[in-house]
């Protein structure tokens, strides 16, 4: 069957009609029936039987429905992701995103978008570093935001901006509250850990190395969210990307950056041989308004 055919089929089908069909293709009636009339003899068998001026499906055509309507289902997106690739404003953006940027950055920048493109769509995935690829290559998501990834062979990475660590700490530790701090300073201070936190640990215990300091740690959690409620309860302070620390203030929590700041990228991800479609795109801007530590 042709793709024509298979149109043709699917409208006298679910409408009952030539008529109706011909109604919801725009076109007449002669050229549905037409159509209808080469499937058949291209297949080899009846696909309708009228009776009563009705058109009923024959036994051959319930068999052949359900592999059509999944063809059909299959030009549908093709022709809607069409006309989202012509119409900025329009269509759907998936995006998957590190967890962090997920309690305040991302919500805001959806918010601050729709407020100007109230049509689109969006579709968001929590992702880590090593998941990403997959969810690119499976088309989960069009584009991803991450901290400092690693370089992927057939992945665009672009810098969307930049973002630092800071250090959580109760405020009652320094009375004047310091905006920065050294490592040394907290020498001596219950340090809660945050054990495989990628690029961003490596980054913080660099810095650790060099000042040659140590910490007790009686904690370790697996996500910086964690750590940073347990910093609320006074059990310590921790080290975490400034966009969790700002979505995770509370009155009795300072936040102070290092001295000398430990600064990185968050990068936009996408693979090379897929470009990120014109509504993603005007959404770009917008992420980086949001996520920019300044």
């Amino acid at each position: 069957m042709r793709l024509r055919h298979i149109e043709v089929f699917h409208a006298i089908y679910t409408t009952g009609s030539v008529t109706n069909a011909a109604k919801i293709l725009h076109v007449s009636q002669p050229s549905v029936s037409k159509v209808l009339t080469h499937a058949e003899m291209q297949l080899g068998f009846k696909l309708f039987e009228r009776i009563k001026g009705r058109l009923y499906p024959t036994n051959e055509a319930e068999l052949l429905f359900d592999e059509v309507e999944k063809i059909y289902q299959q030009m549908r997106t093709v022709n809607n992701t069409a006309k989202n690739i012509q119409r900025s404003g329009h269509g759907s953006i998936r995006m998957g995103v590190t967890p962090a940027l997920g309690f305040d950055a991302i919500p805001e920048a959806i918010v601050n978008f729709l407020h100007d493109f109230p049509n689109v769509n969006f579709d968001v995935k929590t992702v880590h570093n090593d998941e990403v690829m997959q969810a690119l290559v499976e088309h989960k998501c069009d584009f991803a935001l991450l901290y400092s990834p690693k370089k992927m062979a057939s992945v665009a990475a672009t810098k969307c901006a930049d973002s630092e660590l800071v250090i959580m700490y109760p405020k009652e530790w320094f009375s004047e509250l310091p905006k920065e701090l050294t490592l040394a300073a907290l020498a001596g201070r219950e340090f809660i850990d945050i054990s495989d936190s990628g690029p961003l640990a490596d980054l913080l215990w660099s810095r650790i190395m060099e000042e040659k300091i140590q910490f007790s740690s009686h904690m370790k959690v697996q996500t910086y969210f964690i750590a940073a409620r347990m910093v609320t309860k006074g059990l310590g302070f921790c080290v975490v990307d400034k966009p969790t620390a700002l979505a995770n203030t509370a009155d009795n929590i300072a936040i102070a950056s290092f001295a000398p700041k430990l600064k990185f990228d968050v990068t936009l991800l996408h693979l090379e041989n897929r470009k990120i479609a014109k509504v993603a795109e005007e959404f770009i801007p917008y992420l980086k308004d949001t996520i920019a530590i300044d």
